[in-house]
């Protein structure tokens, strides 16, 4: 019980100073963010695991970091995260997943995302 709690006021902490960007470049201190993202996706928490599955599929550094980061977006957009979801349908659809770009794929991704309430899912699909 103390190590969740610990590990929820961390990732609470380290969200809180991911918006400050003097301590994000600094190479310590970005490592502390990430084992705290990491952690606290690792716990199952689905907020973590889209916002970290976002910073490793966008921003992180190499072919690992990024098939880590869809992963974590697909965890969360399963677990019911809009975001999450519409950002896998939108790799889906762009082909940028290691396979051939796949609508239906897209389209299944985009249908979670719509009932999540995300607001282009809906727009997407019907373009679809």
């Amino acid at each position: 019980m103390f190590w969740k709690l610990k590990a929820y006021a961390s990732y609470w902490l380290a969200r809180r100073l991911f918006h400050w960007s003097w301590f994000v470049r600094q190479p310590r201190g970005w490592h502390w963010l990430e084992g705290q993202f990491a952690r606290m996706a690792n716990l199952g928490n689905v907020e973590a695991q889209s916002f970290y599955g976002h910073i490793l599929t966008f921003r992180g550094q190499g072919l690992g970091a990024r098939e880590e980061g869809v992963r974590l977006l697909r965890l969360a957009g399963q677990a019911g995260d809009g975001k999450a979801a519409y950002q896998v349908g939108v790799l889906s659809l762009a082909g940028s997943l290691g396979k051939a770009p796949d609508p239906v794929e897209a389209a299944r991704w985009w249908t979670l995302a719509a009932k999540a309430g995300h607001p282009l899912a809906q727009m997407r699909l019907e373009q679809l």
